[in-house]
């Protein structure tokens, strides 16, 4: 064997290496990934998408929850309001005296038979336009009754009945405020009042309607505009003994009158005149 020669053992040029030259023929081509077989990427849209979605419906479920516990939050604040003011009446009604509960009770019997009896009137009167030829002419009489009603609680016309007259006397160097008269006013009205006027020492006088006010002015008060001072007297119309109880009530016009320094006269039940008019209009 000459030097020229090849060995056996010596591979050729012409001839592929066992590893360098041999065309790999598990390599895939990548056009056929792109091509023909789907990428990694492709599911993702739609996972991401399952995601968001789910995502909003927890975020609707903690907004719904959270709504759900603030209304119920809001709904305990309430019942515990309602609790403590439930709770100060009755303490109010422990700490009264046996005489005060008494008239606290008779007053509450004036109201219940004050109302049965209106609504026994009231079914009457409904008898009575019912019942055919009859029913005109009482329809007529009922709709002057009414008529004068309303214009006594509108304080157009003047009122003549059963009352009382109040005298609120201020203390030494203080007048009594207008928030004192305003809580007399309305506790006359709880007790069935059904028309009021209002007066001063300075001549002033006032009819007292649903939309009057009160305002304290320097040296009193400003009815509707009018100013009193001095004792303020009050002529009221309705139930005389249950006002009476209503303005005696422990906590109530007369404690309130003894903290401006002043006192509360009142005179009756007996027969009153309101006849202060409110302007029409």
């Amino acid at each position: 064997m000459t030097k020229d020669e090849p060995t056996k053992d010596e591979p050729t040029n012409d001839e592929p290496t066992e590893r360098g030259d041999e065309p790999d023929h598990e390599t895939a081509d990548p056009r056929e990934t792109a091509e023909g077989e789907p990428g990694e990427g492709e599911g993702k849209p739609a996972e991401e998408s399952a995601e968001t979605a789910g995502a909003r419906t927890k975020r609707k479920r903690l907004s719904a929850a959270g709504a759900m516990i603030g209304l119920l939050v809001g709904l305990l604040a309430f019942a515990l309001v309602v609790q403590v003011q439930s709770n100060t009446g009755d303490t109010q009604l422990e700490n009264a005296r046996q005489d005060d509960l008494v008239r606290i009770l008779s007053d509450l019997n004036s109201r219940e038979l004050r109302l049965r009896s209106e609504i026994t009137g009231l079914q009457g009167t409904l008898n009575q336009l019912g019942e055919g030829a009859q029913g005109r002419e009482a329809a007529l009489t009922e709709a002057r009754r009414r008529a004068d009603e309303l214009g006594i609680l509108a304080g157009t016309l003047a009122a003549q009945g059963e009352g009382l007259t109040i005298r609120l006397m201020p203390g030494a160097g203080k007048p009594i405020r207008s928030a004192t008269v305003l809580e007399t006013i309305e506790e006359l009205r709880g007790a069935g009042a059904e028309a009021l006027q209002i007066a001063g020492t300075n001549g002033g006088v006032v009819r007292i309607v649903a939309s009057t006010y009160f305002v304290d002015t320097g040296g009193g008060i400003a009815v509707d505009g009018t100013s009193l001072t001095g004792t303020y007297t009050i002529i009221v119309i309705g139930p005389g003994n249950t006002m009476r109880t209503a303005l005696t009530i422990p906590g109530g016009v007369s404690d309130s009158v003894g903290r401006d320094g002043g006192t509360v006269m009142v005179d009756g039940p007996g027969t009153v005149k309101v006849d202060a008019l409110h302007p029409a209009g």
